[in-house]
């Protein structure tokens, strides 16, 4: 596991600059650190709890080939944010600082279904990577800087992962990300946190009140308590994208998604009609009166994200042979057509060739060594193809291969083996 790893890995330039005496930080970087714990302690619980209540079951229904694909990278984040948040917690006292206690994670609202469990996941990813990148101009210290550089690294790895198991998204979406203040990043993360002060003002949380994906020309709807009683004549909603210097404003009742974005967005409701500036440490924030809030726009689908959803992954055992073996197999063993001439060597061709006859279409196809003599009678895994043996378990194409055994000179052990699907025409001669 990730964990077996010590939290030197964090602590170390702060435990060498400290001795022998502990280092004082000052507060702002104190207030960050605590910041970041919190942070740190709500992704490991969302997904904690996600693994907790979801079964295989809920992954294939929600579209998963295979559950172990999603399980797999789920178990990985978790295990990555639980290594930050135990660095963290120790980096604190050791900077004279207190660790805030007390909070309570409160997902279940987010963990109704794994779609919908995936789709927060993302919000919850993008603030983290938001959070860290917003708070590189609040550090003083330069060494805590890097350490936080190092976790967003990885925070934007998670990220990718999540586009890619959403299965409608784009991998990286975009070539830069957005900044966040902790003020904004608590207008998303505070529903989910009680119990406990994390010692920053959070901005009026946002809700869009579309039903269905947003996409290019939906007009999205809002809302908030931070507009309530307001005049919507008076408010504008913004768009910041990634890379732009200046978020897109547009009328409160007007805020219909342009062409051309693709990936996050992050929405703002402010009481000006001046762009606010994707440059926190120029960025008036005392115009956001609500938000912001995350929103996916997913308008240019890629193959991974469909095939974290629908590969099927398959583990089998493997026997290893030497490579002079595997020059004999290839150097003995061709195939020949219903005419009896060659077609070729066994690598040429991605198709079963049995020793017997094999239906392709209405043709046969039978494999020989050099000599014309059959090729041995057990199976051998080449090249995609598999050369001799009865391979009367295979099932039509598509199907598994089960054979296991000994070859017929006993030098090579199959353990099964896998080919790719039959052609539906029939190979020339």
């Amino acid at each position: 596991m990730r964990l077996s790893v010590t939290s030197l890995a964090i602590l170390g330039p702060f435990l060498v600059s400290a001795a022998p005496i502990r280092r004082a930080a000052s507060a702002t970087d104190l207030l960050v650190l605590n910041f970041a714990s919190v942070l740190e302690n709500l992704e490991t619980q969302f997904y904690t709890q996600a693994l907790q209540k979801f079964q295989e079951s809920d992954f294939i229904n929600a579209g998963f080939s295979s559950a172990a694909v999603a399980i797999e990278q789920i178990q990985s984040i978790m295990s990555d944010e639980a290594f930050h948040v135990q660095g963290i917690a120790e980096i604190i006292p050791a900077l004279g600082g207190q660790v805030i206690t007390g909070c309570n994670f409160d997902f279940s609202t987010a963990l109704t279904d794994v779609p919908t469990m995936l789709g927060v996941a993302r919000v919850v990813e993008m603030t983290g990577v938001s959070a860290y990148l917003g708070a590189a101009s609040l550090v003083d210290d330069p060494q805590l800087l890097t350490t936080a550089a190092s976790i967003l690294t990885v925070e934007a790895r998670h990220q990718t992962v999540l586009n890619i198991l959403s299965g409608t998204g784009s991998a990286i979406p975009q070539a830069l990300d957005i900044p966040l203040s902790p003020q904004q990043v608590l207008a998303i993360a505070s529903p989910f946190i009680s119990g406990c002060d994390v010692g920053v003002p959070a901005n009026p949380t946002l809700q869009v009140t579309n039903t269905g994906t947003p996409t290019t020309g939906t007009t999205l709807t809002f809302s908030s308590n931070g507009i309530q009683g307001l005049d919507p004549s008076t408010l504008s909603c913004q768009m910041m994208v990634g890379g732009a210097p200046f978020a897109i404003s547009l009328p409160y009742s007007q805020c219909v998604v342009p062409g051309g974005i693709n990936g996050p967005v992050a929405l703002y409701i402010t009481n000006t009609t001046q762009p606010l500036a994707n440059d926190l440490t120029v960025q008036f924030g005392g115009s956001v009166v609500a938000g912001p809030t995350f929103a996916f726009i997913d308008i240019d689908p890629q193959t991974l994200p469909a095939l974290a959803r629908n590969m099927n992954v398959t583990i089998t055992d493997s026997s290893t042979i030497s490579p002079d073996q595997a020059s004999s197999i290839m150097a003995s063993a061709t195939i020949t057509g219903s005419s009896g001439s060659p077609t070729g060597s066994v690598t040429d061709l991605p198709i079963a060739a049995p020793t017997g006859t094999d239906v392709i279409g209405s043709s046969t196809s039978t494999a020989t060594d050099a000599s014309g003599s059959p090729a041995p009678t057990a199976p051998a895994n080449v090249a995609g193809g598999v050369v001799g043996g009865d391979l009367s378990d295979i099932q039509t194409p598509g199907g598994a291969n089960n054979f296991t055994g000994n070859s017929g000179d006993g030098n090579l052990s199959v353990i099964g083996w896998s080919s790719v699907p039959l052609p539906t025409t029939t190979p020339s001669s």
